[in-house]
C-alpha cells in the first residue's frame, strides 16, 4: 500500500481547511460563506453546523456521523478536517462524542485499511490519519470520553493503524489516542484484552520507528506529498519538513513509551515481554528529553520498571541500562533525579544490589559517592542526605562484602567521611576558619605547581588541600575539586574528571550551575564519546554565559561552540538509522569491487570508509599548512578591520 500511495497523492501542496473556523486566515471563511449559498446537499455538515435549532442541529450531526462512512464524497476531507481543529481547540466538549464520533472514526479508519481504491481517490488518504487524531484529542482529558470511544469499537482499527497499515503518520496518531485509552482506571481492562498483541507492536514500533521513518521520508529526495503537507501545513520548505520530521519521530517513539508505561505501572501480564534485555538496552538510546521536553523517554519506563520486583531483577542483569543510570544520575539532563531513583531501588533491594556492584567496567558505589553533597535537585531536596542513607545501611547489612566493593572503588571509605563530618561539628567556628586559610594556602602551592606544568605534583597537593578544608566551606572545596578535574582532564584521565567535576557541581548552589566544572566535564564526556551528557553540559555552560554577559558584548568561545557542534551532529535522532544505511551502501560497494576488480578494492574501499564510516568525528583535522595559511589570512583581515575602524573614529 505504501508504495501505491507515493504514486496516487494527490498534487494539491496545500492540507484541506476548515472552511468554518476562524483560526485560519479569511480565504477559508470566505470560502465557507460561498460554500453556504451555492450548496443544496441536505446532508452537508457546514450547512448543519449553521443550524440554529440546537435539538435539530444536533439530530442532524448524529444521522451526519451514521451516513458518513456509507457514502462517497469529496467533503469527507474537509469535513474531518473541521473536525480535528474542534477537537484541538475543544477537547472537553461533550457535544460530538456524546453523538457518534468515534464510531464514525472507527468506520472511516476501517475503510481506509481494507479498501485501498477507496483511500487512493480523491484525498480519502488524510481521512485516517484525521480520524485517529480526533479520538486521541477527545479521549486527552476526559475519562468519560474514552469509555464511549472504546464501546464504539475505536482499539481494532487503532491497532491496526498503529500495526502499520497504512503509514509511519497514521502510526502517530494511533498510537497516541491508543495511550489515553490506557491511562484511565476504568478503561484500562478493556484496552488489556488486547495486551500480547498492543504490547508486541508497541515494542517494535518504539525499537524500529526511527530508522523506517528515515528510510521511509527524511532519506527520500521524493517524499510522499500527503506526509509533506500534513508534516508542514502546505506552507514549510524542506528545512521545516526535516525539523517536524524530527519531532514527530520523537513524539511517536515516546508516545509507544508512554502506552508501555501504562502496562508496565499495572503489572500486567507483559511484563516478562517488556524486561527482554535486547528491549531494555534499546530504552537506553531513546532520549525523549531532547527533543520532548516533557518526556523522560526510555529511563521514564526504565524507572517504573525499578518499582517492580521482576524489573528490578532484569535491569540488574543488563550492565549496559546500569551503565546509562549511573551515567544520568552524573549529568544536567532534566531527568537526573530519575537516574540516581532508580540506583538507589536497585541498591535497596537484598536481591539486586550486589548484581550491580559486581558488573565489570560499571562502579556504582562510586557514582552515587560523588554525588552525596548534592543537596537539591529541582523540586527534590535532600538528595544527597538520602543516598548517604542508602549506603550506610548498605554498609551495615553486610560489612564484609561492602569492604570488598569499596576497596575496590579507591575511594574514601564513607564511614570516614561521615566520622569527619561529626568531628567538625564539634570544632569551633575559629578552628574551622584556621583549617580553610591552611587549604587555601595548600591550594595555592597546587596552582603555582600547575603552572609550572607539574600537573601530577598539582594534584596532590588538591588532594591534600581537600583533606585539610572542612566540609562546611562547599565554594572553596568546589574551586579545588573544579581545578583537579582540569588536572586530570590534561593527565588524559577522562573518569577522574568527571568524577571531580561532579563533585563540584554538587557543591555550588544552585547545583549543576559552575561554568568551569560544566565545561571540563563536557571535555571528559567528549573523551569517552559520551555525546548526549557532553551536549548537555555544553549547553548548561553556555547558558550559563550568556546570562552572566547578558549586558555585555561577549561571544561564546569559539572551542565551545565547536563543541556544541559536533556534539549536536553526534546526537541527531537520525545518526544511528543514517550510519546503518550508510553501512549498508559501503557492503554494498565493497561486494561489487570485490566482483568486479579484487586490485582496486582496498584503495577505493578505504576511500568509502573514510566517507561513511558509522561514529566518525564530524569534527575533521586539517593539515599544518592548510591551518596556518588560513591563520594568516585571518590576521590580515583583522588589521584591516581595525585600521578601518581606527580611521573611522579619527574622522
Amino acid at each position: 500500500m505504501y508504495s501505491q500511495m507515493k504514486k496516487n497523492t494527490p498534487t494539491d501542496n496545500n492540507i484541506p481547511r476548515t472552511p468554518y473556523n476562524t483560526s485560519h486566515d479569511d480565504d477559508s471563511t470566505e470560502h465557507s460563506s460561498q460554500h453556504i449559498q451555492l450548496c443544496n446537499n441536505p446532508c452537508c455538515f457546514f450547512c448543519i453546523m449553521k443550524e440554529q435549532n440546537p435539538s435539530l442541529r444536533k439530530s442532524k450531526i448524529s444521522t451526519c456521523f451514521k451516513e458518513m462512512p456509507q457514502r462517497d464524497s469529496q467533503e469527507h476531507v474537509l469535513v474531518l478536517s473541521g473536525l480535528w481543529n474542534i477537537a484541538m481547540t475543544q477537547p472537553n466538549d461533550p457535544e460530538f462524542p456524546s453523538l457518534g464520533i468515534f464510531n464514525c472514526m472507527a468506520k472511516l479508519i476501517i475503510k481506509g485499511t481494507k479498501n485501498k481504491h477507496w483511500l487512493l481517490q480523491n484525498q480519502n488518504i488524510y481521512i485516517p490519519y484525521y480520524a485517529a487524531h480526533i479520538i486521541g484529542s477527545y479521549t486527552m482529558h476526559k475519562e468519560e470520553f474514552a469509555q464511549i470511544a472504546i464501546r464504539s469499537g475505536v482499539i481494532p482499527p487503532l491497532l491496526d493503524l498503529m500495526k502499520g497499515k497504512i503509514s509511519w503518520v497514521e502510526q502517530r496518531v494511533a498510537v497516541r489516542a491508543l495511550g489515553h485509552l490506557a491511562s484511565y482506571k476504568s478503561t484500562f481492562d478493556l484496552v488489556s484484552a488486547y495486551e500480547a498483541e498492543l504490547v508486541k507492536s508497541t515494542m517494535n514500533l518504539a525499537s524500529s520507528c526511527l530508522g523506517k521513518i528515515y528510510v521511509e521520508f527524511v532519506s527520500v529526495k521524493r517524499r510522499v506529498e500527503y506526509h509533506r503537507n500534513l508534516l508542514t501545513r502546505g506552507l514549510g520548505d524542506l528545512e521545516m519538513e526535516n525539523r517536524k520530521a524530527e519531532e514527530w519521530a520523537s513524539q511517536l517513539q515516546c508516545w509507544s513509551i508512554y502506552l508501555l508505561n501504562c502496562f508496565a505501572s499495572k503489572d500486567s501480564k507483559s511484563l516478562e515481554l517488556i524486561c527482554k534485555k535486547v528491549f531494555l538496552n534499546d530504552l537506553c538510546d531513546m532520549w525523549g528529553g531532547l527533543i520532548n521536553n516533557t518526556s523522560p523517554g526510555g529511563f521514564g519506563l526504565i524507572r517504573i520498571l525499578c518499582y517492580n520486583n521482576l524489573g528490578r531483577k532484569k535491569i540488574a542483569e543488563s550492565p549496559k541500562v546500569v551503565k546509562s543510570l549511573c551515567n544520568l544520575s552524573r549529568s544536567c539532563d532534566d531527568w537526573q533525579y530519575l537516574g540516581i531513583d532508580c540506583l538507589l531501588l536497585l541498591l535497596k533491594d537484598q536481591n539486586t544490589r550486589y548484581k550491580i556492584i559486581d558488573i565489570d567496567n560499571v562502579d556504582v558505589v562510586s557514582c552515587l559517592v560523588d554525588l552525596i553533597e548534592l543537596r537539591r535537585l529541582g523540586d527534590k531536596s535532600n538528595v544527597g542526605d538520602t543516598i548517604t542513607k542508602v549506603l550506610v545501611q548498605l554498609l551495615e547489612h553486610n560489612n564484609k562484602d561492602c569492604y570488598k566493593f569499596y576497596s575496590k572503588t579507591n575511594l574514601i571509605s564513607l564511614d570516614s567521611k561521615m566520622d569527619r563530618r561529626n568531628k567538625e561539628r564539634l570544632m569551633s567556628e575559629v578552628k574551622l576558619k584556621e583549617k580553610m586559610v591552611s587549604a587555601k594556602l595548600i591550594k595555592k602551592e597546587g596552582n603555582k605547581l600547575f603552572s609550572l606544568g607539574k600537573v601530577e605534583e598539582a594534584v596532590l597537593k588538591y588532594c591534600e588541600a581537600l583533606e585539610v578544608c572542612p566540609l562546611k566551606y562547599r565554594n572553596e572545596r568546589m574551586v579545588i575539586y573544579s581545578n583537579k578535574a582540569q588536572c586530570s582532564l590534561l593527565l588524559k584521565d577522562p573518569d577522574s574528571a568527571i568524577s571531580d567535576s561532579t563533585r563540584a557541581l554538587c557543591l555550588c548552589n544552585p547545583a549543576n550551575t559552575d561554568g568551569k566544572s560544566l565545561w571540563r566535564r563536557s571535555q571528559a564526556y567528549d573523551m569517552k564519546g559520551m555525546a548526549k551528557e557532553s551536549l548537555m553540559d555544553c549547553v548548561m555552560f553556555m547558558n550559563g554565559f550568556v546570562k552572566s554577559n547578558e549586558n555585555k558584548r561577549v561571544k561564546v568561545s569559539y572551542h565551545v561552540a565547536r563543541m556544541f557542534c559536533k556534539q549536536m551532529d553526534a546526537t541527531w535522532l537520525f545518526r544511528n538509522a543514517c550510519s546503518k544505511s550508510k553501512s549498508k551502501v559501503i557492503h554494498k560497494i565493497e561486494g561489487d569491487y570485490e566482483s568486479s576488480n579484487e586490485s582496486r578494492f582496498e584503495d577505493q574501499t578505504y576511500e568509502h570508509k573514510k566517507n561513511f564510516m558509522p561514529g566518525l568525528c564530524p569534527i575533521m583535522e586539517e593539515p599544518f599548512h592548510v591551518k596556518e595559511g588560513r591563520r594568516r589570512k585571518m590576521e590580515r583581515a583583522r588589521r584591516r578591520l581595525k585600521k578601518g575602524v581606527v580611521v573611522a573614529r579619527l574622522m
